[in-house]
């Protein structure tokens, strides 16, 4: 697989392309960024820590019936992945109240939901990302009817798996986004990252925050959390 030009640059991410023309290079940065961009930074060795999980935890949602865009992990920092028409939605689960959640409801952090929920954004930063409900998605053309069902299905099935992986590793998840693709033949797969980037991870006795939080709210032992929690895991399969 031959490695061609920068196609994207994110916030968090390079993405290139190959000689495959369904084929994409995703190549994990250390950069940090929060509230749409206004704060930002960096965490070393976040890029490695994320690319590492991210595969770990889609090769396991393949298992679970999950189609991914997850091809094969070339380096610590690069994988291959399958070209994909991202949906302009971000799909967050929610299994305790947390973050934004809290501020916009006026309820305080840790209560526990009888059921997860799960909520919408319309992934656009100069709107800064607003809510949507289904029938907005569907209004705006973001996605069929279809294909907001297939989401929503692989979504709680993503929490029902992560939320048993990290309980091993004596981590709650507590909140999580992800992002869906489309490959050219229209099959709805998951990509962007699983990570302390995207998810709210706890510790199950102390509470101690092990994610991306620790750099928004100053608190300190960033790198050290990430890669706590990655070794938790790590430790977790062996």
């Amino acid at each position: 697989m031959e490695k061609r030009e920068l196609m994207y640059e994110g916030k968090a991410k390079k993405v290139f392309k190959t000689d495959d023309p369904e084929v994409l290079i995703v190549d994990y940065k250390d950069d940090a960024t929060a509230f749409n961009g206004l704060k930002k930074g960096s965490i070393e060795g976040k890029g490695v820590i994320n690319n590492k999980m991210s595969n770990i935890m889609m090769q396991g949602l393949e298992k679970k019936g999950v189609p991914t865009h997850f091809i094969e992990e070339l380096s610590d920092r690069e994988t291959a992945v399958k070209k994909v028409t991202i949906l302009p939605l971000e799909v967050i689960i929610r299994n305790i109240s947390a973050g934004s959640f809290s501020k916009r409801y006026g309820v305080e952090e840790g209560i526990v939901f009888e059921n997860p929920t799960i909520e919408f954004s319309y992934k656009n930063d100069e709107l800064g990302d607003p809510l949507l409900n289904d029938d907005h998605a569907l209004a705006l053309k973001l996605c069929t009817k279809e294909e907001l069902e297939t989401v929503k299905k692989y979504a709680f099935t993503v929490n029902d798996f992560l939320k048993e992986v990290w309980k091993k590793c004596g981590v709650t998840l507590v909140d999580f986004k992800i992002e869906f693709g489309k490959l050219s033949d229209g099959t709805i797969v998951l990509a962007d990252e699983i990570s302390p980037d995207t998810c709210r991870l706890w510790d199950s006795e102390t509470g101690k925050k092990l994610d991306k939080d620790r750099f928004r709210r100053d608190l300190g032992n960033t790198e050290e959390a990430y890669i706590e929690v990655m070794d938790r895991l790590v430790n977790s399969l062996k």
